[in-house]
């Protein structure tokens, strides 16, 4: 009977399934699991960033690391503001908060400032993140918001997320343009300036010095009326 209960145990264990592998990794389900981030889970879907970090993760082996901003965190918005960006500015947002590898807490002690988004590079001061550490505290900033991590959300080795109870706002999104440079326009004329009319062609030369007179007085001020009235004296003395 022992001998019979043995085979029938071996033969079942020996036609069980063996466990199959683990699922492939998805943001929104880490995302969902973990609660609170209905609107992150949101814009991720409509800017269709949530398949793109799922196929880089589940078809490379590059790492990521993602900033999760609460459900809280975007109520703190100023009202109207997601809904004020334009789409491709959406999906810069998004990107902002996703780093194009994986980041350990510890690592954030010796990363190198500014780091790289997935929204654009950093150094021509459009999407500037910057981290700092204090002992297991890291403290993010973007020259609009600051914040610090909050909690480790998730972390396999290839993703790393990470709470952060501010939405990390790009420097980008509040650069004022440049102002448009002012039209060049015409010369303006000297205030009281009087231009000269042109001297009739049966005008003697006693009037075109005069004319000559007025034009040197209106371009060069009125220090040269005396000298003008000494000089047609002299040549009337001379005639």
């Amino acid at each position: 009977l022992l001998t019979l209960a043995l085979g029938t145990l071996t033969r079942t264990t020996a036609q069980a399934p063996a466990p199959g592998p683990a699922g492939p990794t998805n943001i929104t389900a880490v995302l969902t699991k973990a609660g609170q981030f209905t609107t992150l889970i949101r814009l991720l879907e409509t800017t269709q960033v949530g398949d793109q970090i799922n196929t880089q993760l589940n078809n490379s082996n590059q790492g990521l690391t993602i900033f999760a901003p609460t459900d809280n965190a975007f109520s703190n918005l100023k009202p109207g503001m997601l809904n004020s960006l334009t789409d491709q500015q959406k999906v810069q947002l998004v990107q902002f908060h996703i780093l194009p590898n994986f980041l350990s807490l510890s690592q954030f002690q010796t990363a190198s400032n500014p780091l790289r988004t997935q929204a654009g590079d950093s150094n021509n001061g459009e999407f500037p993140l910057n981290v700092t550490t204090s002992g297991n505290q890291v403290n993010i900033t973007t020259g609009v918001v600051n914040t610090t991590v909050s909690n480790s959300i998730y972390s396999d080795g290839q993703l790393a997320v990470y709470q952060v109870d501010q939405v990390l706002l790009p420097l980008e999104f509040f650069q004022s343009s440049a102002p448009a440079p002012a039209p060049v326009g015409g010369k303006h004329k000297k205030k009281g300036a009087k231009v000269a009319d042109a001297p009739d062609d049966d005008s003697d030369d006693s009037g075109n010095a005069s004319g000559a007179g007025e034009l040197i007085v209106d371009q060069f001020g009125y220090k040269m009326v005396g000298f003008s009235a000494v000089v047609g004296v002299a040549f009337f003395m001379l005639w």
